[in-house]
């Protein structure tokens, strides 16, 4: 990593800098999961970190120039989620563990980056498109897949043929993602987490094989 790591000036940051500036980016990620975004100043970040605001300046333009940093990492980890369904099968059993593991990977990574998320969220809601080509990055890695998904059933006669792949595999994203950040808020409805995954599973299942999953 030494060498690809520049302050604002230019400068290459030594091993020292680096550790100073991943410590910032730590110790913002955990404020971030405290404070309202617009509440987070340098200041306080530097000092959570135990350095000052002009370090702080040394590596960042801002606040959301950090947060933009932190965002930027938690997408290449979202890439990750094709995985979950690149090359799975949705045929019989099979298709059902898919729709599942496809829920609870989907579920898991938004509870695990739900602060970063909901600052990108909020930037992408306002017409930032540096958190919009984040936020997309991330929901594309899953759609993508999901579309293909849909038109390898299509070729194999196992989904209608009017089916618009892009357009079922994009809704289905949407409803992840939509449901995914407010996961908290089906307690307020008598849902339990317990009930929330097979009942989404079912959802994406119907959603790209036109039939009830299994059993």
């Amino acid at each position: 990593m030494t060498g690809q790591v520049r302050t604002v000036d230019g400068r290459v940051a030594g091993r020292r800098g680096q550790a100073t500036r991943q410590k910032l980016l730590d110790c913002l990620s955990e404020m971030l999961s405290s404070s309202p975004y617009r509440d987070v100043k340098v200041i306080d970040v530097a000092r959570k970190a135990g350095t000052s605001p002009a370090t702080f300046y040394q590596y960042f333009p801002d606040v959301e120039g950090a947060v933009l940093e932190i965002a930027e990492e938690m997408a290449k980890e979202g890439a990750g989620l094709t995985e979950l369904v690149a090359g799975r099968s949705w045929v019989g059993k099979a298709g059902r563990q898919t729709a599942e593991e496809l829920v609870e990977g989907f579920l898991d990574f938004w509870r695990h980056h739900d602060a970063i998320l909901r600052v990108v969220d909020l930037g992408a809601a306002e017409g930032d498109k540096r958190f919009y080509k984040i936020r997309m990055k991330i929901l594309n890695s899953v759609t993508n897949s999901l579309t293909e998904s849909v038109k390898e059933l299509q070729a194999k006669g196992k989904v209608d043929k009017e089916v618009s792949a892009a357009a079922m595999a994009g809704s289905l994203v949407a409803m992840l993602a939509a449901v995914a950040s407010h996961q908290k808020g089906f307690t307020t409805w008598g849902v339990k987490q317990a009930e929330l995954k097979p009942n989404l599973a079912l959802l994406v299942h119907l959603g790209i094989t036109g039939k009830k999953p299994t059993r």
